[in-house]
């Protein structure tokens, strides 16, 4: 039997004390996204095609494509995540999923990174710790909105 699973999933949740429309353009708009995440030109919509781009580093080249794929406003935002670099065999591939749900005094904030692959590992225990820290750059940056 193999005790190693097919994919694998970095889940980050939150209790943020913002309205989901602060967090929403927080999430969507790409200026406040540069701020917390990465420079992109991401647009909620779906089909809509768009990278995020950093320092390239440890066998990443900097990129990642990205593609819309789907919108509830207010409530969900889903966009595939390919990354590549020298290191990454055959391109990480992953799905991202946004779930905002109202609560009493703010929102409950939850992103699911899915489909780690067993040969992605470095990259799997990556995102499980900037997935973190880009949680709570998203928390500070919704704030701050008016």
């Amino acid at each position: 039997m193999n005790d190693i699973p097919a994919s694998r999933s970095v889940i980050v949740e939150r209790l943020m004390p913002h309205p989901p429309e602060k967090v929403w353009r927080a999430l969507t708009n790409p200026a406040l996204v540069s701020e917390w995440l990465m420079e992109t030109d991401l647009q909620p919509i779906v089909g809509h095609r768009f990278n995020f781009r950093a320092t390239p580093q440890g066998g990443w080249n900097g990129v990642t494509d990205c593609e819309v794929l789907a919108v509830e406003p207010m409530t969900r935002l889903v966009y595939s995540w390919s990354a590549s670099g020298e290191q990454a065999a055959g391109g990480v591939r992953t799905v991202v999923t946004w779930i905002l749900t109202p609560t009493d005094g703010g929102t409950h904030v939850s992103m699911e990174q899915a489909g780690f692959r067993p040969q992605d590992e470095p990259f799997f225990q990556g995102a499980g710790f900037g997935w973190r820290k880009m949680v709570a750059g998203l928390e500070r940056v919704a704030g701050e909105q008016p």
